[in-house]
């Protein structure tokens, strides 16, 4: 769990819908918060921990107790500043904090503290990458703009026992630094370049990076349309099928002569649709105000800090300029340029955690060039991985076996669907290496070129029609028989010897 909140405002773009019939426009607008990865608190020294029992990480501070006054973290201010530069925004050397009032079980002191007026960043943007009819090879690059960034206090967690008909309230969280395939894409990207970065670990899963989807439909040349809001989607997936549900449902309601509330909705996943949550037509009345006990947060780069002021005391935008890492866009490009591989397969490789560190191990470690070793990454080792729900990490196949396996390939010591049958008995995770593997199931390729020959001469004599047509020039009838030579070598021989010797008897 993480100790503060960036609340990013995405400024409204549209989106090329193909569901939807040409006169609409959609809009959609984000809203998403991403908790800081700190030790402590946005406001306050308390620990921050996933799943930690109820109310077991909460200060005086947190729990609103008179007299108490927040003290604000650095490591989030840092935080918010490097992701501010990431997405190309201007950071304001003086920022405010706000009070934004409203009553809820799990905001003990009535108010959240946020930046409302003056944010620590604006007028960003967000570039990443969109699939053409799901195809990879076809991708098209947009970018987003982002209005603003600021750093907000998270709220507690209400948990409701229907049963019971009572609502229980953990504190942990609070003060927590906090168009369908479209809108997922670019989140993914932010979601990247977060982890990228280290300011957020931004598991949606465990409620450290959620979305508020703004949409609305409107015809082209008129003001936009009334727009609802989807509120704490926690999933990309769900956030696709939420914002294309919502885009539809809007259009429709509008065809058939009805309007649109201004309101709250939540993405119910079982049913696959959105459902009201609460009416937004009485405007609510934050009551913002600024934040009397926290003074405005100054900000210095190398031009403006005083000689006289200790360097750790502050925060310096330069010297966190000059730190920023490689962000997933250049760290594509450096694979595309280093290894030779398709810009397709770059994304693939970072949008899987630890993918393309477990690819530059092999890389490093077996003799297959890059090329060919994407191939087993992609089409067999993340295959296994989504067929068993696991993580990279979770490989029972380290890298270092699957560099042995692949040398031993490379080296025709073993063929392609031998090597493919070694892998499935490592996906055991028996403790075997790969040599192990091919000498217990005796998968080494028949090195006797005699023995070769006979196999493939049974192969043609069994097969005269098959014959009849490769020698009318029906080339292509000719993988058959390569395939009948490998099933009857039990994968054992090799595919290119083994054409060579096919076509060498067919021409006597």
């Amino acid at each position: 769990m993480a100790c503060g909140q960036f609340f990013f405002t995405g400024k409204e773009f549209c989106l090329g819908h193909p569901l939807i019939l040409a006169p609409w426009l959609p809009v959609v607008g984000l809203e998403i918060h991403a908790q800081i990865s700190s030790n402590s608190k946005l406001f306050s020294g308390s620990q921050v921990q996933f799943v930690a029992p109820p109310n077991s990480l909460v200060s005086f501070f947190d729990a609103s107790l008179p007299g108490t006054l927040p003290v604000l973290n650095r490591r989030c201010v840092e935080a918010a500043v490097m992701t501010g530069l990431a997405l190309n925004c201007s950071i304001n050397k003086k920022s405010l904090f706000d009070r934004k009032h409203y009553f809820y079980a799990d905001l003990p002191a009535g108010y959240q503290i946020t930046q409302q007026r003056v944010p620590i960043a604006v007028n960003g943007s967000l570039s990443y990458s969109l699939c053409i009819d799901n195809k990879m090879s076809q991708m098209v690059t947009k970018t987003v703009r982002i209005k603003q960034i600021q750093l907000e206090q998270d709220s507690g967690k209400s948990l409701h026992d229907d049963t019971r008909s009572q609502t229980l309230v953990d504190l942990n969280r609070a003060e927590s630094p906090c168009c369908g395939e479209e809108a997922a894409a670019a989140v993914r990207e932010l979601q990247l370049i977060l982890q990228t970065l280290g300011s957020s670990q931004a598991v949606m899963a465990e409620g450290q990076l959620r979305v508020d989807a703004n949409v609305s439909v409107h015809h082209s040349g008129e003001p936009y349309g009334v727009r609802t809001e989807v509120k704490n989607i926690n999933s990309l997936r769900f956030l696709a099928k939420a914002v294309d549900y919502e885009i539809q449902r809007q259009i429709e309601e509008l065809e058939k002569g009805g309007t649109i509330l201004n309101e709250t909705r939540a993405f119910d996943s079982k049913l696959g649709c959105t459902v009201p949550m609460r009416d937004k037509e009485g405007k609510q009345d934050y009551r913002f105000m600024p934040e009397p006990n926290l003074p405005p947060l100054i900000l210095y780069d190398a031009k403006s800090l005083p000689a006289n002021l200790n360097h750790q005391q502050v925060v310096n935008i330069d010297w966190i300029h000059e730190r920023l890492p490689d962000l997933p866009s250049v760290r594509r490009a450096k694979l595309v340029e280093r290894y030779g591989i398709l810009p397709e397969h770059s994304f693939t490789l970072l949008n899987e955690d630890g993918l393309t560190e477990f690819f530059e191990n092999v890389v490093k470690e077996t003799q297959m060039k890059p090329k060919k070793v994407i191939g087993w990454i992609l089409n067999d080792l993340l295959s296994y991985l989504k067929q068993h729900s696991l993580t990279v990490k979770e490989s029972p196949v380290s890298s270092f076996i699957l560099a042995d396996l692949l040398n031993l390939l490379e080296k025709k010591e073993i063929s392609s669907t031998a090597a493919k049958q070694v892998f499935a008995e490592l996906w055991k995770g028996e403790g075997k290496t790969p040599l192990e593997i091919v000498k217990e199931k005796k998968l080494e390729l028949i090195q006797d070129q005699e023995e070769l020959e006979q196999i493939c001469q049974a192969v043609i004599d069994g097969q005269e029609n098959e014959v009849m047509a490769i020698k009318s020039g029906n080339r292509k009838v000719l993988n058959k028989l390569i395939g009948l030579v490998q099933r009857e070598t039990q994968g054992r021989s090799n595919p290119v010897l083994v054409k060579q010797l096919l076509e060498k008897k067919l021409s006597e």
